[in-house]
Parts: structure tokens; C-alpha cells; sequence
């Protein structure tokens, strides 16, 4: 009888074992899916193609691979800092990505409803909200009154120009709000439109005026804090684009930007999970060990 609960003993524990080891792998296996998610999501990726100064050849690379990228968009201080695409709905580039290909991570894309050269008055782009400073995961910093102070300017090669984009608003609003996600805003009704848009807003940027024939740029992105909400940077499209001060080499003025960067920051993610998950399996195989001594008598306590 002893042998056989013994036997019963080494059988259990070998496959409470396999089980935990099975677990462990899986979650092995989900880090490092996510860290390659992450890694397809960087800017980094696309940094070759961005327009320099007069010079837009290699973005005119990345649109012989893909003809619905119509713009590029950078968020100065930020990671934001991607081709812009433009699709016949507003699905397409959920899950794919601005080289055309598919990825969960999507691409940063410029509404349906809106003209493909930023023309409209109200031209709404969508993003990914996601971690490790990727995507459109950053706007919500700007809910943050210092950092929103401290963010006021980005660029927009669009037409074949680099615009500028003076940041005045925060805004908190729902999805289905029609009012807010409205492509086709009226001519002469901007004032209008930017006073319902300030109503929602937990920072608005002093001294800056909004007058017939300026243009708008909405950057939305989900957030978790309300069912169906959505996280708006509203700026204000001009005809030239300031210096980008957080740039390398920009000066001895220049803000000084503690962001790490998200290839450092996942990185180090995946180095401490691995440690952790060392830590678990070395600890789960040394307690079926001494399980398995004592199951048969054994052990140095003995």
C-alpha cells in the first residue's frame, strides 16, 4: 500500500510539475508577444522616412510602399512621431499598420470624413492608446497641467509643407459625441466650435485665438478613466512650424525631457520579468525536489 501511494505521490507531483511549468511558459511566451508588439508600435520604426527640412524623398519612399500615408506628425517632447495614413473608413488602420501590413498595434490615421491634405477646418486623427510611450499613449500626459504647459508646440508635413500646430486644449469627451467628432465644421463657425470644445477641457492654453479660416488638428485616443471616453489635444494648424526645443543639440535652453525611451523601458521590463520568472521556476523545482525526498524517505535532514 505504501509503494502504491508512493507511486501515486510521484505521479501527482510530476504532474502538478508540468502543469506549473506549462503556466510559467505560457507566461513567458505572453511577455515576450507583448514586448514584440510594443517594438512593431515604436516610432523608431519609421524614422528613416520622415521628411527633413525641403527634402521629403524618403517619405516619398514610404508612400511608393504605401499610398494612403498623406502626412506626418510630430508632438514635440513627446514620442509621437509617426506617418499619418488615410483609409476609405475609419477601420483599416486599427490593426494595420503604416507600411500596410497587419499589426495590433494599427497606425495613426487621419478621419474618413476629412480631406487627405489637412484642408477641412476640423481635421481629427486617431491613435492607439498604448504603453511604453507609444502610439498615441502619451496624450494622456497632457492631462497633467505642468506638462501640458510645457508641450506647446509639433509639426505637420502635409501637402507638401511642414505646418506648424500651437497646442491650446485638453479635452475629455465621449466617443458618440457628434459634436465633437464633426469632419465637416462650417466656415465662419470656428469660434463656435472651439468655445463647445473648451467647455470639455481640463487645461486650455491662454492667448491663443481661434478666427474664420484657421484650421484645427484633434489628436483622440481611448481612455480608461470613463466608459466610451476619449482623450482630445486640440491644436491649432499654422502656416510655419517652431523650433522643436526638446530636439538633441537644440541648445543650451533646450527643456530637458527625463522620457526613457520605450525600446530602453520594455527592455528593462523584459529583464525583470525574466528574473522573476527564473525566480519562480528555480523555487518550483526545488520544492517538487524536496517534496520528492520526502515522498520516498529521503532528504539531508534524514
Amino acid at each position: 500500500m505504501n509503494i502504491a501511494v508512493k507511486a501515486a505521490n510521484q505521479v501527482l507531483n510530476i504532474v502538478v510539475l508540468i502543469a506549473v511549468m506549462a503556466m510559467l511558459a505560457l507566461g513567458g511566451y505572453v511577455m515576450w508577444d507583448s514586448s514584440q508588439v510594443y517594438a512593431q508600435a515604436s516610432e523608431t520604426n519609421y524614422a528613416t522616412y520622415k521628411p527633413s527640412g525641403a527634402s521629403d524623398l524618403s517619405f516619398q519612399d514610404l508612400q511608393k510602399i504605401n499610398p494612403e500615408v498623406v502626412a506626418w506628425l510630430d508632438v514635440y517632447g513627446t514620442h509621437i512621431d509617426y506617418p499619418v495614413t488615410h483609409g476609405t473608413d475609419n477601420m483599416k488602420y486599427v490593426n494595420t499598420d503604416a507600411m500596410g501590413a497587419y499589426s495590433l498595434s494599427g497606425a495613426i490615421f487621419l478621419d474618413a470624413g476629412n480631406s487627405a491634405d489637412f484642408t477641412d477646418i476640423n481635421n481629427i486623427v486617431y491613435g492607439h492608446h498604448m504603453d511604453a510611450d507609444t502610439m498615441f499613449g502619451e496624450l494622456t500626459d497632457f492631462a497633467d497641467g505642468a506638462y501640458f504647459q510645457a508641450h506647446q508646440y509639433g509639426s505637420l508635413f502635409a501637402g507638401g509643407q511642414t505646418l506648424g500646430i500651437q497646442f491650446f486644449a485638453f479635452v475629455h469627451a465621449d466617443a458618440y459625441d457628434e459634436s465633437i467628432y464633426n469632419t465637416k465644421v462650417d466656415a465662419g463657425s470656428e469660434t463656435q466650435y472651439v468655445s463647445s470644445l473648451e467647455t470639455l477641457a481640463t487645461n486650455v492654453r491662454d492667448g491663443v485665438t481661434i478666427k474664420p479660416g484657421d484650421r484645427l488638428i484633434l489628436l483622440s485616443t481611448c481612455a480608461s478613466s470613463t466608459t466610451n471616453g476619449r482623450d482630445i489635444l486640440v491644436g491649432k494648424i499654422t502656416a510655419t512650424a517652431q523650433t522643436d526645443t526638446f530636439a538633441k543639440n537644440a541648445g543650451a535652453n533646450a527643456p530637458v525631457t527625463t522620457a526613457v525611451a520605450p525600446a530602453v523601458k520594455q527592455g528593462m521590463l523584459t529583464i525583470i520579468s525574466a528574473g522573476v520568472l527564473f525566480c519562480v521556476i528555480a523555487g518550483t523545482v526545488t520544492y517538487f525536489i524536496r517534496k520528492h525526498k520526502e515522498t520516498n524517505g529521503g532528504g539531508d535532514e534524514k
